[in-house]
C-alpha cells in the first residue's frame, strides 16, 4: 500500500469512527430520561420527545427551530429541559405556582411569573409551557376556559382552543397524547408547535 493510499485509508477509518461516535452520542441523548424532582408525589409525571416550532410570517418568511424536550412534573413543580438536535441542553424552564425561571446553557438565569415568556426568550418563538402541563396529560387547563372542544370515544380531548392556541391531541397511550400539534395566529404571523412523545 502506498503512503498516499495508507493516509487515505487512515483518514476514512478515522472519519468512520467519528461518525459512529456521533451517532452513539445522539442515540444516547435521545434516550436520556428526565432527572426526577426530589420528593416526587403520587401525581408525578414525565414525558420525553421531540419538538419543532415553525413561524410563518405574512411576507412569506419562514423560520424554524427544533430539538428535544423532557418534562418532569411532581404535581406542584415542573421542569422542562429543551435540547438542541444533538442532545445538548439549551435551556431549562422550572415552574411552580406564581413563579418560573429559565436557565440557559451559558448559565444565564431569568425569573418571571410567566413560563411562556421565558420559553419564548430561549427559543425565539412562543411555546405554551403553561398549557403543556395539562395538555401532555390529555386534560384541559383550568384557566382560561377552553372552547370548541372535541373529545374521542373515551372522552379524551382531541381538539380545542385555549389560551390563544388551537390544539390537536392524538396517539393517546395510558399517560396522555403522544402527539400534540398546536397553532397560534398572531398579527402578521402564524406559529405551529409540534411535539412527539418518544418515551413516557
Amino acid at each position: 500500500m502506498t503512503a498516499v493510499a495508507r493516509r487515505l485509508h487512515d483518514g476514512v477509518t478515522a472519519l468512520r469512527w467519528a461518525l459512529l461516535a456521533l451517532l452513539a452520542f445522539v442515540l444516547a441523548a435521545c434516550t436520556t430520561t428526565p432527572k426526577p424532582i426530589e420528593g416526587t408525589s403520587a401525581d408525578a409525571f414525565s414525558r420525553i420527545g421531540r419538538f419543532a416550532i415553525t413561524v410563518n410570517e405574512e411576507g412569506g418568511k419562514q423560520s424554524a427551530v427544533q430539538g428535544g424536550f423532557s418534562w418532569s412534573d411532581d404535581g406542584r413543580r415542573y421542569v422542562l429541559d429543551l435540547t438542541n438536535p444533538l442532545g445538548s441542553t439549551e435551556a431549562r424552564v422550572e415552574g411552580q405556582p406564581g413563579a418560573a425561571s429559565l436557565t440557559k446553557a451559558d448559565g444565564t438565569r431569568l425569573v418571571a411569573d410567566n413560563p411562556d415568556a421565558l420559553a419564548e426568550d430561549a427559543l425565539g418563538s412562543r411555546m405554551p409551557v403553561s398549557g403543556l402541563r395539562d395538555w401532555l396529560r390529555g386534560k384541559l387547563a383550568g384557566q382560561p376556559e377552553a372552547s370548541d372542544v372535541s373529545n374521542d370515544e373515551l372522552g379524551r380531548p382531541v381538539a380545542f382552543e385555549q389560551g390563544g392556541w388551537r390544539a390537536n391531541l392524538s396517539r393517546y397511550d395510558t399517560l396522555g397524547p403522544r402527539m400534540l400539534v398546536l397553532e397560534r395566529q398572531e398579527p402578521g404571523r402564524r406559529i405551529m408547535v409540534r411535539l412527539v412523545v418518544n418515551q413516557p
